[in-house]
């Protein structure tokens, strides 16, 4: 037998062998396709095997921050300068049931500031059942309900008590109108929690609010800020404590938004709260550096990380926004005065060394920002903010200009 022959053999019977299976059934595995879900508006998708729908979004930024810094000294350059990176990233995940919809969100992000390396970090994540909703967001004082957040319109939105807690609340709607009670963790460990109420009307105008809060466990003690003091003897700056109030608080809080008011395409926010004792949802941002501004998550325990904070008694602002196709600007303000505050200051011509003193001050603020739409989900914003915290001759003033230049691509 030759080569030919035994290669013409084996050929032979590899034909013989397809042909025998070609006679077997083929069963094909299914395969299911991603669906779109047009439920809950445009980017959801079925996850498959499930009727289940998800959306995911976020963005990455780039920042600029620079902050007015009087205590770096550095031969006149009292500014700071950082550059900051973020990445967000949101998980929206909805279903219908015979409760109503059921909802789960989360969101992480991480953050690189120069010089203060990465932060990594869960900004929130609750579950929603109909009106109930439990989990880690922003607190009910300072949530947007219904469409219409609170704060002021600038990226900058003075609001006041605005950070995160662990929460729990119920909201039934009645047409445009909803009405919130919620209790909140005040991360004490007692078993008596903050306890929030809210009422919001939307329509076709825009909407307004009115939020009440009692925090029980606040205690004025814990608030340390820091100022400069001219008329006295002090190394650079001298901590000092807030020591008003008792250990429990009340304040409310309200706001209306009016859009398309004057012109098209533009939106005018007033927003004021009134806090009858010293508490933690009446803190404002203070003086900050670059590094903090604009600071991370804050809670709580730390409502404005990084920053002086400034407890206030009440506080009025507006705010205003116009739209000019890809363009826009917007303009926010806020005054108010802060509770009579004790501060332990240094005098040299005293044997104690520490002489009290009962002061009240005056806060304002201004912001400003322009943005602009390079193309379809890159934006571009640049905004300047200035803040005034004024306890008269005694202790004197501080101010500051900070301000950022930011790129940011969405999804």
């Amino acid at each position: 037998m030759n080569i030919k022959s035994l290669l013409l053999g084996s050929a032979a019977g590899l034909v013989a062998v397809t042909g025998a299976q070609a006679a077997d059934v083929v069963v094909a595995e299914p395969v299911e396709y991603v669906r779109v879900c047009d439920v809950y508006g445009t980017g959801f998708f079925y996850i498959p095997g499930t009727e289940t729908c998800l959306r995911v979004s976020g963005y990455a930024r780039f920042q600029v921050n620079v902050a007015g810094d009087p205590a770096q000294n550095r031969e006149g350059d009292d500014y700071d300068l950082r550059s900051r990176v973020r990445a967000r990233l949101n998980f929206d995940a909805r279903e219908e049931t015979e409760l109503g919809q059921l909802r789960a969100f989360v969101r992480l992000q991480a953050t690189n500031t120069s010089g203060s390396g990465n932060n990594i970090q869960m900004d929130q994540a609750y579950l929603q059942l109909g009106g109930l909703l439990a989990g880690y967001r922003d607190t009910l004082w300072s949530s947007g309900i219904g469409g219409l957040e609170d704060g002021l319109l600038t990226d900058t939105d003075l609001i006041v008590g605005d950070f995160n807690t662990n929460q729990i609340s119920y909201t039934a709607a009645f047409g445009g109108l909803s009405a919130t009670i919620g209790l909140e963790d005040d991360g004490t460990g007692d078993v008596v929690p903050d306890v929030h109420a809210k009422l919001v009307y939307s329509g076709a105008f825009g909407g307004a609010y009115l939020s009440a809060v009692y925090d029980e466990t606040f205690n004025a003690e814990d608030v340390s800020t820091l100022f400069d003091n001219d008329n006295f003897t002090l190394a650079g700056r001298f901590p000092t404590l807030l020591q008003d109030g008792s250990n429990d608080a009340f304040a409310l809080k309200g706001g209306v938004s009016l859009k398309d008011l004057l012109v098209a395409d533009s939106e005018l926010k007033i927003e004021g709260h009134y806090a009858f004792d010293p508490t933690v949802y009446a803190t404002a941002d203070g003086i900050t550096t670059a590094a903090t501004f604009a600071a991370n998550n804050p809670n709580i325990l730390n409502p404005t990380p990084g920053s002086l904070p400034v407890v206030l008694e009440w506080a009025a602002g507006a705010g205003y926004a116009q739209g000019f196709g890809k363009l826009g600007v917007a303009v926010s303000g806020q005054y108010g005065e802060t509770f009579d505050t004790t501060f332990l200051v240094r005098n040299p011509f005293v044997p104690a060394g520490l002489v009290p003193l009962d002061l009240s001050a005056d806060y304002y603020a201004f912001v400003g920002n322009i943005g602009y739409e390079i193309t379809n989900n890159l934006n571009s914003l640049a905004e300047v903010s200035y803040r005034n915290v004024d306890f008269g001759s005694q202790i004197g003033e501080t101010d500051q200009v900070s301000g950022f230049l930011r790129l940011q691509r969405e999804f």
